[in-house]
């Protein structure tokens, strides 16, 4: 049956709203907003307080509750979707490591065979943080993976995910990035930029035969030098492209994401989590791809030599949460970074990331210092804090 949500704040896809109602449908699909003064006939859950935002998209995630999407388990990829709603989470990518062909190849068909059937956040696409990267900034992928790009095998994983395959991370120094790039990008398909120590005349080159996103900005890529722009300079300076960034606290100073965020615009930055499978899990020893960690006081760091960071247990309503009490940003801002923007920069704007008259009504509930509340799937309530 269909019902209105009366509560402070909507945050509509153009526009934040005061008060008002919001229609859910009772096949489950956002209706119509109405402003405070026209009341609606019909069942309203008044939310007091509380504030409306679309559900989160998390278009950068490896694992959670002790899974990984490399494991290549259908089962454990639905509970994780089913996790990510605790995280206000209603679309997400899952997300490789570097690994073999066939390692990729039977993830790609694992995914392709069953997604639709998962119980929770909906996959939306399939992204690929590799394997064409440089080992320089390997972070913790697994350099013996490492190699150029190769149109024919984009094209056979494309296949076997059945049209899933919607985003590749690739270093832009690779030989043949740019003609790779015009191939991804034409089939209308993603391209972004990282684990590089390009110089930004190759990041440049690549973005001009179409790749879009930088992988999490500033980590994982040649920095920013005044006489040498690097990757972290293209990142900032290239106009259109989105960046994803990790804002816990700890891949990237607060101070530093200002900058950025302030540099390309909320518009332009798609907050992520990278998380790895200890996301919602206890401190302790994890694996990530074939790499032992160790979980301890928020970080994910590589055991032993230089303890790199190793993914984020980051949650991503945690990300919003952040980057308005850092004094940078404001609501507004902090649900367009983590909501329309990923979902933008992977193009599946047309399926989640805003409220919309028509869309799935997937969204959450938030309190006013920016905590989860609730998350709403389909109309449903599906978690409560």
């Amino acid at each position: 049956m269909s019902y209105y949500i009366h509560a402070a704040k909507f945050f509509l896809k153009n526009v934040t709203e005061n008060g008002g109602y919001l229609e859910i449908t009772d096949d489950g699909k956002f209706g119509d907003y109405l402003p405070a003064g026209q009341k609606p006939e019909g069942e309203i859950k008044d939310l007091g307080n509380k504030w409306i935002a679309p559900g989160l998209v998390d278009t950068h995630i490896h694992g959670l509750l002790g899974h990984d999407v490399m494991d290549n388990d259908w089962d454990a990829i639905s509970e994780m979707s089913e996790g990510l709603l605790k995280c206000g989470v209603t679309s997400w990518l899952p997300t490789t490591l570097t690994g073999s062909f066939d390692q990729l190849n039977a993830v790609c068909k694992t995914i392709g065979d069953h997604a639709g059937e998962e119980k929770g956040a909906k996959i939306q696409g399939i992204y690929f943080e590799g394997p064409y990267f440089t080992t320089e900034h390997k972070g913790a992928q697994n350099p013996k993976y490492f190699k150029d790009p190769s149109t024919e095998e984009f094209d056979a994983w494309e296949d076997s995910a059945k049209g899933l395959l919607q985003k590749i991370a690739i270093a832009p120094e690779r030989k043949g990035a740019v003609d790779f790039t015009k191939h991804v990008t034409g089939a209308g398909k993603v391209v972004a930029l990282g684990h590089s120590s390009a110089t930004f005349e190759e990041a440049k080159a690549c973005i001009e035969a179409g790749a879009s996103v930088f992988t999490h900005t500033f980590n994982g890529m040649s920095g920013l030098n005044h006489r040498e722009p690097g990757m972290v300079g293209a990142a900032m300076f290239t106009q259109v492209v989105d960046d994803e960034l990790i804002c816990d606290g700890h891949h990237v100073r607060p101070e530093v994401a200002a900058s950025l965020i302030r540099e390309k615009t909320p518009e332009h930055v798609a907050l992520i989590t990278d998380c790895m499978r200890a996301g919602l899990m206890p401190d302790g020893d994890y694996v990530l791809g074939e790499f032992p960690v160790v979980v301890k006081d928020g970080m994910a760091k590589l055991k032993g030599g230089a303890h790199s960071l190793a993914g984020s247990i980051l949650k991503l309503n945690d990300a919003i949460k952040n980057v308005v009490d850092w004094n940078g940003n404001t609501p507004e801002e902090a649900v367009l970074m983590a909501s329309y923007v990923p979902a933008k920069s992977c193009k599946v704007e047309n399926a989640c990331g805003s409220i919309l008259p028509g869309r799935d009504a997937d969204f959450i509930v938030l309190d006013p210092d920016m905590s989860l509340a609730a998350t709403y799937l389909n109309g449903e309530s599906r978690y409560e804090a």
